[in-house]
């Protein structure tokens, strides 16, 4: 039996969408875990495995990813509509309060979402992203996403990966590569390895703006005094070092931590991170219930 249940939820235009449960205490906010772009829930299973059953884990698998359902109107692949989904899942498990964890596209969504009800964040880790993307980071997400490839095997999956990750995890090893590729591809009926992701989540995101949407900033503002801690690539090319600072300045409540001789994004199974993740969730067990 797998350490988490796969659940389902339905969107407010009649998508099926995923996610992972990981059992955890009911008197503890649960962490609601968000991926980026052209991830899914996946990302987060090392990080589930650890830190349940202390904490419950919801890692969900956005609309077009993984086993959640592909949309109709490519159009609605954009920050605003996966707010729109994750309230849904919120709603349907009368969650109160929770701790998000975003990473990239992901760390936007859980902004926009303490944007609603700020009251129900009782921590936010946000994983190399801000208010402000970095215009070559940018450039180089769009350059490959919704690029169909495939591949015969795993090994070759994740040397393709590795070519194009190399100078983001410097220190991987083969295995770790192996591993990328098992979160980010998936095998098709066909027997070949292909991504898992509809390809059409590049039409919107090609459009400048639709890879934020609002003003990211205001949205910041609205979380200076929730728990958080900010972690980014030292070689990020998304989340620049200035911007990681302005923000650290903003949130009263908030660490910044850099991971060395690491791009976009960080995996948060790395030791600093670890250990500053612990840091944050023994302040918000700490605190009294409320809501």
């Amino acid at each position: 039996m797998p350490p988490y249940e796969n659940r389902y939820w339905w969107s407010n235009d009649g998508l099926r969408l995923h996610y992972r449960d990981y059992p955890g205490p009911a008197d503890r906010p649960p962490i609601l875990c968000l991926p980026g772009l052209t991830r899914n829930a996946r990302d987060y299973h090392d990080l589930a495995l650890r830190l349940s059953p202390d904490w419950r884990v919801i890692a969900i698998d956005l609309r077009g990813r993984g086993d959640s359902g592909y949309a109709k109107d490519p159009m609605s692949y954009v920050p605003l509509t996966y707010v729109q989904d994750v309230e849904a899942l919120l709603r349907e498990l009368d969650v109160a309060r929770y701790v998000a964890f975003g990473t990239s596209l992901g760390g936007i969504v859980a902004m926009l979402l303490a944007g609603t009800a700020r009251e129900k964040l009782a921590g936010l880790v946000l994983n190399d992203v801000g208010p402000e993307i970095s215009p070559e980071g940018l450039s180089r997400i769009r350059s490959y996403v919704g690029k169909s490839n495939t591949w015969p095997t795993w090994l070759h999956a994740a040397r393709a990966v590795a070519e194009a990750n190399e100078s983001v995890y410097p220190d991987f090893q083969l295995e770790d590569w192996l591993a990328m590729a098992k979160r980010l591809y998936r095998l098709n009926s066909a027997g070949r390895i292909v991504l898992d992701y509809d390809m059409k989540i590049a039409e919107p995101f090609r459009v400048p703006g639709n890879e934020a949407g609002p003003d990211m900033w205001r949205a910041l503002e609205g979380l200076k005094t929730v728990p958080t801690l900010l972690v980014r690539g030292a070689t990020s090319d998304v989340l620049a070092a200035s911007v990681a600072e302005r923000m650290a300045g903003v949130l009263e409540q908030g660490d910044l931590l850099t991971i060395p001789a690491t791009g976009h994004a960080p995996t948060l199974d790395e030791p600093a991170a670890i250990a500053a993740i612990d840091r944050l969730l023994a302040r918000i067990a700490a605190e009294p219930a409320s809501g």
